[in-house]
């Protein structure tokens, strides 16, 4: 065989300069010749270390927080001991706790993902070595080999198809591990190798294939295939790409083209990150800050060291020498130097560290033991499976989330239909109104009919009765429902049918007409057959105009057993409706309004209609479209015209309403989410059609939006001015309402801002994948993230694995916001694990999100208690711990300082080196441990009613550089309290006996006794949340204290050992006086007493809404609940077509040809539904226009009534508690009431952005006026 050299030029070289691969050459049955490009293997790897590198690899990690390398340096300078004054075991035992700790968590981690890539490298494929299947695991495949796969196996490299058991060539493959759509793809084998059926042919075969080298891109590849002195061009429809599924075909054949780290699914994973917490981030510069703070005190020191040995300790040789080696006051002062900064090194004690470790453990278990969160249908769990994030759960700003089993099941429901001015699916009650779900009778029975799907239910019997009396209308609508499709039929056995549909729309409307007794039996190219209640009837397939994205229609022509040819046409009403002969203008209206109620509750809509032609006109039609179809040039636009001049002047028959289902609290979850001022951005696979009906069944969408701009530039310049476009009417609009914005791009170097985010209006932006493209490049990066960020809602449609990964990249590079990434397959595992946090569900796509990501859980609603009950608590319990632990920290270690004045800067220690040892690791650690692992402002309850609360943990409220210095200051001002209120007392004090009561001792136990007990206090009163566990710590850490205290200090030790415990009986004697008490006593008053006082009129001027939300829950306990029944509240809403969104175009075209006639296996497609739901982007949007808005927690508290009454800030749940039907979705009557304001009794309601009701709040002459 020989390559001709006419190749691309692009192609020439196989590597490029530094290494790069420029082209791939791949000889089939030829290992040695692939081997020596050195390709690699097909074995993956995702875990971070291995046995010989776990050891250096994990600490160096771990030595790059700067807390550990600072511990580190105290352990060396304790180990010299001219300058310690401390045991080196004091640091060495903590750093090796921590070390092993983290050590062990990371390990456990990794060990894990070990398992889960040799899961998948042992999988089994069968190889064609030496003209023989041989077993070989996935890990043995090498670049050049023949692979045979199977039905329902996965592809385990890229392939090119050489062949399979179906008719030319072709194979039916799943794609959801790679884009997430779930409908079956077509792949044909080039005609050269499709005869290559068995293993004697191809192991002949030679071809070689150079082709494009390794890249991510899913939907593109170019090659061509050498062979037998011919070449073949090759392109994406003959690939098999790792992570599909081989559907519905018995075998086939493919040569391994990319393996292992080249295939497109593992270019688009991303690599395993470490992740840190904003909080870990701003701990290593707040270390940094307090070692620079650390030498500032021991520089001080020093110098006074130096100073008073040259002024004072230099008349004192006699009986206080110098050190061996010391022989000048200034190497004194630098030898003080060092044993200060060892004294004074507990200001970051590593039993912060360890601490830290512990209470995110506890985090972590909480949110494994929540059965909240536990899906009893999966029996999942939900499960953190990293403990290094969990506060910043409480900070989350964007999530970005797929769309295809992460907010929808991916199932279709037939819901609704209208025929001849009919409406069908709604159940009645005896009122005349539209019955709850919870009211209806049992489902319509189709038991009559033998080939009904035993799955599918309607509730409207008015229907089945209808197809019973013999309505032409009705019957005329499902025999075009059965007859205008491309789906496949297979009957396994008698009566059993299994339809193959390319979208599960299509699934949907073949089923429904099955089970109301038109029955899609099978078809042929030329013929379909359909069962008509129970009559078997096969039609002529004379022509199927296929269905495209400018279209939004397909057609079938038939001729029936009696002659007439008819044209069956559905499609998109907004196209449709355009092409109806005016003698249809009444039902047309009938129609619409139907339409219009469906797509109000979230429905899919689809119009259909037909046409009669005649004969004459149908051949000379025919013959036209056979030569259009035929043409060498203009081929498509030449079809389009025909296409258009036939499906003109037809005949109204009705419409049809799919319901798309989301998962169950889908719709709550997001506006939940969204008044937590959380941005939820979708990024999916899928066409642009079905995002965005997604998007309005979620309420991203909606239609008080004041604008959708769609994106689908093909090209910079159009993308750009697309975006250009947006910008302009968002700033046009926002002048118009009088804002008097002047429109400016500006970009920080530390955050991303614009003045178009703060514009009026409600935006949603739509863009597809080839202009996503376009738009992530450099030089248009910030243009299109300050459009996006400027928009309510973005969904980014047919991206790849690759591009999810891209914007979730931009939105950390300018936002400098916490991100989260939500998806169930192995398409967002790169988007996973960009984000700062990634979740995975654990649905129906396998399990590669839930082995990449940080948290999982099985249903898309978990996300709500996640970020607003367990991140929102997580945070709050750390900020308060470090705020506290930097605090008790500083008031103990600065006592030092001061008493360094008083002590000749000697580097003595006021307290002994047990305390010293003790405080952190006793006396201290519980009770904190306890606060950071229990407390909480309000029950989880609150927490979901009231979303607003979320909103301190994004702005970093809680624990920041200010709170850090405010800390700082409280530490400092109660160690001078500490160390000088016990020294002026014991200037002058004397014992009972008259004796001096002042000396080092009894001054250190009594400065201990004064620390630990205001220490105690101040966490009493910083804790919110008592539980027995905080009695337990904290009295227990007391008790602890005083009886180690007197056991130090006893006989008995001294006995035992004389050298370490000298001071017999001093603990006893110091507390024994009552001035010691006194001062204890004082001392604790003064420390406390301005933290008391300083919170006191914080509650009282300026409440946080924690604050006012735990108030209304104590009121709520003293009033009696009002129930009021609201009416329920519709929405008319925009049209939006629901026809075939996943079809692909060409499809109409295999069936005619008659390709793709046999098929081995064919499985009924899933089906799904969508709630309909919407209430939260129109509560919030619209504010009353009379002056009185909902403004802040704090703000709210000084708003009055027209009449002069002043206004709660929050309205108590338990004041309003009612029943809220809005756009189809009931808030239950116990939540999501936040802030009430006062209109006068003509009070907007209805659909509007509010909704108003009788209050029992003091002001009964107003009128309530509640907002989500």
């Amino acid at each position: 065989m020989t390559v001709p050299r006419e190749m691309p030029e692009k192609w020439r070289r196989v590597h490029g300069p530094g290494g790069a691969e420029e082209e791939r050459r791949v000889r089939a049955n030829a290992r040695e010749y692939n081997e020596k490009f050195q390709y690699a293997s097909n074995c993956i790897k995702t875990s971070k270390y291995n046995i010989v590198t776990f050891l250096p690899v994990n600490l160096f990690e771990q030595f790059q927080e700067v807390a550990n390398t600072y511990f580190l340096f105290l352990l060396i300078l304790q180990l010299i001991p001219q300058i310690s004054s401390l045991s080196w075991f004091t640091t060495i035992v903590p750093l090796v706790l921590v070390l092993t700790i983290t050590a062990v968590k990371d390990a456990t981690d990794d060990y894990f993902r070990h398992k889960s890539d040799n899961q998948v490298n042992n999988r089994q494929s069968q190889v064609l070595i030496g003209g023989v299947l041989r077993q070989e695991q996935w890990m043995n495949v090498r670049v050049g080999d023949i692979i045979k796969l199977e039905n329902n196996q996965f592809v385990a490299a890229d392939l090119l198809l050489l062949s399979s058991s179906e008719p030319h060539g072709l194979c039916y493959i799943e794609t959801a591990e790679l884009d997430g759509e779930t409908n079956m793809k077509v792949r044909q084998a080039i005609p050269v190798t499709s005869e290559l059926g068995d293993t004697s042919k191809l192991a002949r075969f030679d071809g070689e294939v150079i082709c494009e080298p390794p890249n991510n891109k899913l939907d593109k590849f170019g090659g061509m295939l050498y062979w037998k002195e011919n070449k073949y061009p090759l392109s994406n429809q003959n690939m098999l790409l790792r992570g599909c599924v081989l559907r519905n075909t018995e075998w086939c054949f493919g040569l391994v083209i990319f393996a292992g780290p080249d295939t497109k699914l593992m270019q688009n994973s991303g690599r395993t990150k470490f992740k840190r917490t904003s909080i870990d981030r701003l701990m290593n510069t707040l270390v940094l800050w307090i070692f620079g703070f650390l030498v500032c005190m021991g520089v001080i020191l020093a110098i006074g060291n130096a100073i008073w040995e040259h002024e004072v300790g230099v008349c004192f040789q006699i009986y206080l020498p110098w050190d061996e080696g010391v022989h000048s006051a200034f190497f004194s002062g630098f030898l003080s130097f060092w044993s200060y900064i060892i004294i004074l090194n507990t200001v970051v004690p590593i039993s912060l560290y360890v601490s830290v470790e512990v209470i995110r453990l506890g985090h972590s278990y909480f949110i494994n033991w929540d059965k909240k969160m536990y899906c009893a249908k999966r029996r999942t769990p939900a499960e953190a499976r990293t403990t290094t994030l969990n506060e910043e759960l409480g900070q989350v700003e964007y999530i970005f989330s797929d769309k295809t089993g992460t907010l929808t099941q991916n199932i279709m429901v037939f819901s609704k239909c209208s025929v001849n001015r009919h409406s069908y699916g709604d159940m009645q009650d005896v009122l005349g109104h539209k019955a709850e779900l919870r009211e209806r009778p049992e489902p319509v029975d189709f038991s009559f009919n033998p080939l009904a799907d035993p799955r599918f239910q309607f509730w409207d019997p008015s229907l089945l009765e209808a197809v019973n009396l013999g309505d032409p209308h009705v019957h005329e609508f499902f025999r075009l429902l059965s007859l205008c499709h491309t789906v496949m039929s297979e009957e396994k056995s008698e009566g059993e049918l299994y339809y193959k549909a390319q979208s599960p729309d299509e699934g949907a409307l073949v089923t429904a007409a099955r089970n109301f007794g038109f029955v899609f039996r099978s078809r042929t190219p030329k013929t379909i057959t359909v069962h008509e209640l129970g009559r078997a009837i096969t039609y002529q397939l004379l022509a199927i105009l296929d269905f495209n994205n400018i279209r939004k229609r397909m057609s079938v022509i038939v001729r029936s057993p009696e002659g007439k040819i008819r044209l069956y046409c559905k499609g998109a009403d907004t196209i449709l409706l355009e092409r109806l002969h005016p003698i249809n203008q009444d039902l047309t209206n009938v129609t619409t309004d139907h339409l219009n109620e469906y797509a109000g509750e979230g429905l899919r809509t689809l119009v259909l209609a037909y046409k009669d032609l005649e004969e004459s006109y149908y051949e000379d039609w025919s013959e036209r479209l056979h030569r259009a179809g035929s043409a060498p040039e203009a081929r498509e636009d030449r079809l389009a015209r025909l296409y258009d001049e036939v499906e003109h002047d037809m005949m109204l028959l009705g419409a049809t309403a799919i319901e798309d289902k989301l998962q169950q609290g889908v719709p709550e979850t997001i506006a939940i989410l969204t008044l937590a001022n959380i941005k939820i951005w979708v990024l999916t696979g899928d066409k642009q059609e079905t995002a965005v009906n997604i998007g309005y069944s979620c309420k991203m969408l909606t239609d008080d939006m004041t604008e959708v701009f769609v994106v689908t530039g093909h090209t910079v310049l159009e993308v750009r001015e697309e975006l250009r476009k947006a910008r302009e009417k968002m700033m046009d609009a926002s002048r118009s309402m009088g804002n008097g914005f002047s429109y400016q791009e500006k970009l920080s170097s530390s955050k991303f801002t614009s003045v178009l985010e703060a514009i009026a209006g409600e935006y949603a932006l739509v863009i597809n994948g080839h202009s996503l493209a376009h738009a992530l490049e450099a030089d248009m990066e910030v243009e299109f993230l300050e459009t996006a960020c400027a928009c309510k809602a973005v969904i980014c449609c047919r991206v790849t694995p690759l591009q999810k990964a891209q914007v979730v990249e931009l939105v950390k590079k300018y936002k400098k916001a916490v991100t989260l990434a939500i998806g169930d397959g192995a398409n967002d595992v790169s988007m996973i694990k960009t984000a700062h946090i990634g979740v995975g569900i654990s649905g129906q796509e396998g399990i590669q999100a839930v082995l990449a990501s940080d948290y999982s859980f099985s249903q898309f609603k978990f996300l709500q208690r996640l970020l607003l009950v367990h991140g929102r608590w997580s945070y709050l319990r750390m900020c308060k711990f470090l705020c506290y632990f930097f605090y008790k920290n500083f008031a103990f270690t600065m006592v030092h300082f001061w008493f360094g004045f008083f002590c000749g800067f000697s580097a003595q220690t006021v307290y002994d080196q047990y305390f010293i040892t003790l405080y952190n690791i006793v006396y201290t650690s519980l009770p904190v441990l306890a606060m950071g692992v229990f407390d909480q402002d309000v029950p989880e309850q609150r927490s979901m009613e009231y979303p607003k609360l979320y909103e301190p943990g994004q702005l970093n409220l809680l624990f920041n550089k200010r709170e850090f210095f405010i800390c700082i200051a409280q530490g400092i001002y109660t160690s001078i309290l500490m160390f000088f209120i016990p020294y002026g007392v014991f200037a002058d004090a004397t014992r009972d006996d008259g004796a001096q009561l002042a000396d080092y001792q009894s001054f250190a136990v009594t400065v201990a006794t004064s620390l630990v007990i205001v220490v105690s206090v101040q966490i009493g009163l910083d804790t919110g949340f008592w539980t027995a566990i905080n009695h337990f710590f904290i009295w227990g850490s007391l008790t602890a204290y005083f009886a180690i205290l007197f056991a130090m200090h006893s006989d008995g030790l001294f006995q035992m050992f004389p050298n370490q415990f000298r001071f017999v009986g001093n603990a006893q004697n110091t507390l024994a006086q009552p001035t010691v008490w006194l001062t204890i006593a004082l001392t604790t008053v003064v420390c406390i007493m301005p933290v008391v006082a300083f919170r006191f009129l914080k509650l009282d001027l300026k409440p946080e809404l924690s604050d006012t939300v735990r108030y209304t829950q104590l009121v709520r306990k003293k009033q009696k609940t009002q129930h009021r029944c609201m009416r329920r509240v519709g929405r008319v809403g925009s049209r939006r077509s629901g026809y075939a969104f996943s079809h692909q175009e060409g499809f109409g075209e295999l069936i005619m040809s008659g390709k793709n006639m046999r098929l081995s296996s064919l499985a009924l497609s899933s089906f799904a539904t969508r709630p309909s739901a919407s209430w939260i982007e129109t509560l919030r949007k619209k504010k009353g226009s009379d002056g009185s808005t909902a403004g802040s927690p704090s703000g709210a508290a000084d708003k009055t009534l027209k009449d002069g009454r002043p206004l709660s800030p929050v309205a108590p749940p338990g004041h309003c508690s009612v029943s809220i039907h809005l756009h189809g979705v009931q808030i239950p009557h116990h939540t999501r009431m936040y802030y009430a304001r006062a209109t006068t009794a003509g009070g907007r309601g209805g659909s509007g952005g509010a909704v108003t009701a009788p209050c029992p709040l003091p002001h009964p002459s107003t009128t309530c006026l509640l907002f989500i």
